[in-house]
């Protein structure tokens, strides 16, 4: 892997792991616009690493006050945390569908759900239900009030993410808004949401790496390095973008894209011969 595809690989993962637009589809169908040989494991622990990375720094003080108070420790900090004590516990349960049915269908996911039109039907399927969520969603609640019916549906809906062209910030987000937060509570609920499942995934594969394939290769090695920093850094820029834009914009534009990337994908997989 040269140090070019490291650097634009981990570009598109920092855009698109945080933006509502699915990760994994853009970085199956980058590397066949170019010719690039598949990555490997390695490099998914890489940017994994990044991303995780991008949302522990950009999100650092809303942790430590969450996993303050919900070890009774006297924090001080956002107002809308400090009204929900119990965030942290509604977080971990959150967390367990992911956990289950990530073990149970991982194998799946990574073969026959990996296909060009799975892909191009949830980039299209949730897209309008990330429409559908930011017509009828009230936007009436921040984190201050989030009950464990919320944090359970948005725990559910991340399920969805297994399924590749899903988006974990798309469909989370939209689960959220469903459930009547406002769009910049949805997505902050949904990053926070979604720390353990990242860290867990990384994890996964690096044990897969070390297990299976002998461990990091030392050509690599410099490419890894470079794919955490550039996924790192652009992650961190992208969510600060994308929270900022919340607080005043729709998900038009978003909606949009990925409904034009789904039929993008359909006319490459059928006249392109597009395998994925």
């Amino acid at each position: 892997m040269s140090l070019f595809e490291a650097i634009v690989l981990g570009i598109v993962q920092g855009l698109t792991e945080f933006l509502p637009i699915s990760s994994t589809a853009h970085l199956i169908l980058i590397p066949w616009i170019f010719g690039w040989k598949d990555p490997g494991l390695a490099f998914d622990v890489a940017l994994h690493v990044g991303t995780l990375a991008a949302i522990l720094i950009y999100f650092f003080r809303d942790w430590m006050q969450v996993l303050g108070q919900g070890l009774g420790l006297r924090t001080e900090g956002d107002p809308a945390l400090s009204r929900n004590r119990g965030l942290l516990w509604l977080m971990v349960a959150a967390t367990i569908p992911i956990g289950v049915f990530g073990y149970l269908f991982q194998h799946r996911a990574e073969t026959v759900w990996r296909t060009p039109n799975v892909i191009a039907a949830m980039m299209i399927v949730i897209g309008l239900v990330l429409w559908w969520a930011d017509r009828v969603g009230r936007k009436q609640k921040d984190l201050g009030h989030l009950s464990f019916a919320d944090a359970m549906a948005v725990g559910f809906a991340q399920v969805l993410s297994i399924v590749p062209g899903t988006s974990r910030s798309g469909v989370t987000i939209a689960a959220g808004m469903l459930r009547n937060l406002d769009r910049a509570a949805a997505a902050r609920f949904s990053f926070l949401l979604s720390t353990p499942a990242i860290g867990a995934a990384a994890a996964k594969d690096f044990y897969d790496l070390m297990k299976h394939e002998g461990g990091i290769p030392a050509d690599m090695r410099t490419a890894l390095l470079v794919g955490i920093l550039v996924s790192g850094v652009t992650g961190c820029l992208v969510i600060r973008f994308f929270m900022n834009y919340l607080r005043r914009g729709t998900l038009t534009f978003f909606v949009a894209y990925r409904v034009i990337f789904g039929i993008m994908i359909i006319a490459l997989a059928h006249f392109f011969r597009f395998t994925g």
